[in-house]
């Protein structure tokens, strides 16, 4: 799974000297190439995206897909460089956190997207500006709460229910958590990408209305904060103890040793072969739920030659039959269609049993905050304070207020 972001520094530059190109021409009749620049298919699933371009060529034989294939942690730099360049793929990845910066630059072409209906609202909702798409969905992921049940049925607990609150998490954590034992309750890590949900699930918001500041400074930011700073030491282990080190938590799962973690459905292999029972649940929350939800998708390039073609293979790689079928088979993410009927496999699979819960979790999403500018920074700045007071070198209070003016200053409220 696809969970990092790339970086956004020089997009805005890159697009400017795209768009002093010339103007795209239409498509013309006649057989047309339309190139295909990819991160998603890197290290394993380079010969299923074969299989769907392969179905999507028989079905269009006047269409030819040249697809390239690029490692995650080259994809940015070559996209970059192919913006500024003007050789930019008719089609080409992107994630959720560079939508904004590539939209508002320019770089991505308007779609006339043939089947909306195709798609989970929330997820094309996400790609789209103004009520007009500008990218496709090509998968997702959610992040739901994983439970050891053994733990539970020794403790004499209820399983989490999509009704719990942040009120009943707390209380089965602290029945669950024995630190003589080394079980610990509850795990969430203190992070950016945690804060923000917490945030939405507590009713505050991130960023101002025109996402010009933050806006978490707040009563609500003040609660959240402390949701996840106050779970250190009481459900889940300090920093001194191990928390927030490379795949402790994971590990601490696996061990036996932790009965709830907030994680995400890309965990579902690695927790396969544990010995004790396990499920998954919607997360709680405060006052609302909200979920977050780690999301892949394709654009067409504002200076494409062949729009209606490029779009169509766009359309045919994130909502066809052959994408959903090619995906549920090989375990490669989840497509972002709204038909429950072609998602049977999916759920019938075992282990966890629940798996309703990762679809249900879409109905209420928390997409990450996202600005033009200082996107990495802001997000490093949240994590930096909010651990400060996670290790008690700063309050909640001092914490958020300190991040508000850091991060003010870059994003240039």
């Amino acid at each position: 799974m696809n969970r990092r972001l790339l970086g956004l520094v020089g997009v805005a530059g890159a697009a400017a000297l795209v768009m002093t190109g010339c103007a795209p021409a239409g498509d013309s009749d006649g057989p047309v190439t339309i190139t295909y620049t990819n991160f998603i298919s890197n290290d394993g699933n380079e010969d299923n995206l074969q299989t769907i371009i392969d179905a999507f060529e028989k079905e269009n034989p006047d269409i030819t897909v040249d697809v390239t294939t690029l490692p995650y942690g080259d994809y940015g730099t070559a996209l970059q460089t192919d913006l500024a360049a003007g050789t930019v793929s008719d089609v080409f990845d992107i994630e959720y956190a560079n939508y904004k910066a590539y939209q508002s630059s320019g770089v991505l072409a308007p779609l006339e997207v043939a089947n909306p209906d195709a798609y989970r609202p929330s997820l094309l909702e996400a790609y789209s500006t103004d009520g007009t798409s500008y990218a496709l969905p090509s998968s997702f992921s959610t992040v739901v709460l994983f439970f050891n049940k053994d733990l539970f049925d020794a403790a004499g607990l209820d399983y989490p229910t999509s009704d719990w609150t942040w009120a009943d998490e707390k209380e089965a954590g602290l029945a669950l958590t024995d630190q003589a034992a080394g079980v610990w309750g509850d795990h969430q890590p203190v992070s950016f990408y945690e804060f923000y949900k917490v945030l939405a699930q507590n009713g505050g918001q991130f960023l101002n209305e025109d996402g010009t500041a933050v806006a978490f400074n707040s009563p609500e930011g003040i609660e959240a904060a402390q949701w996840l700073v106050g779970k250190s030491g009481t459900t889940m282990p300090t920093i001194e103890q191990g928390q927030g080190t490379p795949d402790f938590d994971t590990n601490l799962f696996k061990d036996g040793k932790l009965a709830m973690l907030h994680t995400g459905i890309w965990m579902f292999g690695a927790f396969a072969d544990v010995p004790f029972g396990w499920d998954i649940a919607v997360e709680p929350g405060n006052t609302t739920q909200a979920s977050a939800v780690f999301s892949n998708a394709v654009g067409v390039s504002a200076t494409s030659k062949h729009v209606e073609a490029a779009t169509k293979w766009a359309e045919f790689l994130t909502s066809s039959t052959t994408m959903v079928d090619v995906r549920l088979d090989s375990g490669w993410e989840l497509p972002p269609v709204s038909d429950e009927a072609a998602l049977a496999t999916y759920l019938d699979k075992d282990n966890p049993a629940n798996r309703q819960a990762v679809f249900d979790s879409l109905d209420n999403v928390a997409l990450p905050p996202v600005v033009a500018v200082g996107q990495t920074e802001m997000q490093d700045i949240v994590t930096e304070e909010l651990v400060e007071a996670q290790a008690g070198r700063k309050t909640v209070e001092e914490a958020l207020a300190s991040a508000e003016e850091r991060i003010n200053a870059v994003i240039g409220g």
